[in-house]
């Protein structure tokens, strides 16, 4: 078996997804319009050739997998969609992103008119590679109509895991996951935030190191994501806002946490500044870390 499959874009995931194919027998191709240096310096590294021409890109591939930031997800497709209706052999569209059902459900009705069949899909969990070589992690599942046919790229080593036929369903999964992790992640930088304002930032210190030693060694690895991630994790949250739009409360949860991670990013755009709740964040973490 030897598939061709197009992984847009060459971010973490993208190019960790992108190097595990290639690592394993795949052929594995790229677009990198509007894309950074370290994207392009990502799609070396992972082995992925690089296309100018969305329809070159396409031709006689079998997958195309869309790894973007949420809010991409639509103008990704809308923008491949000429390309993939004029192709002859059609791949599978597969939208792997941090997005709601309702945005998968639109980004699917979007590719329709081109013929391509579509998955939805919801990655799990980080990328990591084994002293070995052996790949670990993350989980990722599928479903919608051709949910069975992209399993088969399990062949190169990654964990597929089929959910059902409907679309949505990996996008709920999704959702659910994030919304459980990150959601720990924004209370607690809020509560500390609120402590350091009410000068019980090193009372509260005491009580975690005291009582709550599973939550902070939780923590302690997922607060410095903070400073790499929050302006991506504001978008995924507002897509949880979304699939909890019927929810009481929910919707209006998640928003809050996505102002909280855009105002993060932010911080993190202005490290150093007095007042910088990225750095009293981190100055929380290493204090209690020390002990």
């Amino acid at each position: 078996m030897e598939s061709t499959v197009v992984v847009i874009a060459m971010g973490e995931m993208g190019a960790g997804i992108a190097k595990r194919l290639t690592s394993r027998g795949a052929r594995v191709r790229t677009s990198l319009k509007g894309r950074s240096e370290g994207s392009a310096r990502r799609a070396k590294e992972a082995g992925a050739q690089i296309f100018e021409d969305d329809g070159a890109l396409l031709e006689g591939a079998d997958f195309v997998l869309s790894i973007v930031p949420p809010a991409a997800a639509r103008s990704l497709a809308e923008r491949l969609a000429p390309a993939l209706q004029a192709v002859a052999r059609k791949p599978v569209y597969v939208d792997c992103n941090a997005v709601s059902p309702a945005t998968a459900a639109a980004v699917a009705a979007i590719l329709a008119p081109s013929g391509c069949r579509f998955a939805d899909c919801g990655i799990l969990g980080i990328l990591d590679l084994a002293p070995k070589g052996e790949h670990l992690g993350p989980r990722i599942y599928l479903s919608g109509p051709a949910a069975q046919e992209v399993a088969a790229l399990a062949y190169y080593g990654l964990d597929m895991r089929v959910l059902g036929g409907e679309i949505g369903m990996a996008s709920a999964l999704k959702c659910c996951y994030a919304a459980l992790g990150k959601g720990v992640i924004a209370i607690a930088a809020e509560m500390i935030l609120g402590a350091r304002r009410a000068g019980v930032d090193e009372a509260l210190r005491r009580e975690l190191a005291a009582n709550l030693p599973q939550l902070w060694a939780c923590l302690s690895r997922g607060l410095p994501d903070i400073n790499s991630r929050a302006n991506r994790w504001g978008g995924e949250m507002e897509e949880i806002a979304a699939f909890l739009d019927n929810t009481p409360g929910g919707e209006m949860i998640y928003r809050g946490i996505a102002e909280l991670y855009d105002r993060l990013a932010e911080a993190v755009r202005q490290r150093g500044d007095a007042g910088n709740e990225i750095d009293a964040i981190e100055d929380f973490r290493a204090a209690l870390n020390s002990r």
